[in-house]
């Protein structure tokens, strides 16, 4: 069992930058691996980046590599996403997402789900 819980979403200009945060409570966090979806009306939520339990093994989808940077603090139960050069079709409510030990990359793989945050990018 793992509660998650993110922050740091909000409004940034075309080409800002923000950092989200996901928060996890619950038993041997570092067992978990983790990852970030996003979703917008009427779509599925999307896979957007994952990183392993030591973080040795990290996967980005196509849409932000380069511009976007996955870590995680097991010290303090903590994973982050840096997303650098925002751009307008990165608007999107952000998901944390809990897996118990696998390389999980589809919605449908994911056992915990964070509430959240939505990020908005203007033009």
């Amino acid at each position: 069992q793992v509660q998650l819980v993110e922050s740091g979403g909000g409004l940034v200009q075309a080409g800002g930058s923000l950092r989200l945060s996901c928060a996890a409570s619950g038993r041997t966090f570092s067992s978990y691996t983790m990852a970030w979806f996003r979703q917008t009306p009427g779509k599925e939520r999307e896979f957007v980046a994952y990183i392993s339990w030591s973080g040795g093994r990290i996967l980005y989808a196509d849409s932000v590599k380069g511009r976007f940077t996955i870590s995680r603090d097991n010290a303090k139960n903590t994973v982050y996403l840096q997303m650098n050069s925002l751009r307008p079709e990165d608007t999107a409510v952000y998901f944390c997402a809990a897996n118990r030990g696998t390389t999980a990359t589809s919605s449908r793989l994911i056992d915990y789900w964070g509430q959240g945050t939505q990020v908005t990018v203007s033009s």
